[in-house]
């Protein structure tokens, strides 16, 4: 891969530039991949990650970018480097996982597959920088400090910034996005398993338009 470090992190942190909350999709019916894409792009989302937690992912996600083009399509919960190749693999355009490991670093490295890797310690942030990581998922916010413990982090990692993800919704979303070294922030509020049971995607590209309105 002709990718540098610097290339990765740009078309990494270009994942902020369409909007501020990146949805993290868990999809049990394969059937409901594509409306649901639609729904949320059709609402101005049009980053979605789809996490590797249930048998469908792999194939929801192939369905997705077959159908739906204008979606930016990545994969979450990847936790192995058997993962991350099989998402590159995919077409996966970038990859999420819960934590951050220097084997999956590496491999997404060399494979040339942005990574946005989790963290909750100031080691792990570390530990990632180490590897040329400076774009890094707070994972799961509101358990491991939320707004305070970025703030905390602001001024030893001025360098870093973060998409805080687990536990945030549409009400607490604001404070996160207020922070300067927030870009955007993940939330599983907009695909309720209610919504996606009925098939309620009105609802969902409605909730997709809300996300606009919360940057001041």
């Amino acid at each position: 891969m002709t990718d540098t470090t610097a290339d990765l992190h740009a078309r990494t942190l270009a994942l902020a530039s369409h909007g501020p909350v990146i949805p993290v999709i868990v999809l049990d019916r394969l059937s409901d991949a594509v409306p649901l894409a639609r729904a949320l792009v059709a609402g101005g989302v049009r980053v979605l990650e789809v996490t590797l937690r249930t048998p469908v992912a792999m194939d929801a996600m192939r369905a997705i970018m077959a159908e739906v083009p204008e979606a930016i399509v990545g994969a979450g919960t990847v936790r192995s480097v058997e993962d991350a190749r099989a998402v590159q693999a995919l077409g996966c355009q970038f990859a999420v996982s819960p934590g951050y490991t220097s084997e999956i670093g590496r491999v997404c490295r060399d494979i040339g597959l942005p990574l946005l890797p989790g963290v909750s310690t100031a080691s792990e942030v570390m530990m990632a920088n180490a590897d040329g990581y400076r774009f890094l998922k707070l994972f799961p916010a509101s358990a491991v400090g939320g707004a305070n413990l970025l703030k905390a982090f602001a001024s030893p990692f001025h360098d870093v910034v973060f998409c805080p993800t687990g536990g945030i919704s549409y009400e607490t979303a604001p404070q996160y996005l207020s922070l300067p070294n927030v870009k955007v922030c993940g939330g599983s509020w907009l695909t309720p398993a209610d919504a996606l049971e009925a098939g309620d995607w009105a609802r969902i590209t409605e909730l997709a338009r809300q996300t606009h309105s919360l940057r001041g």
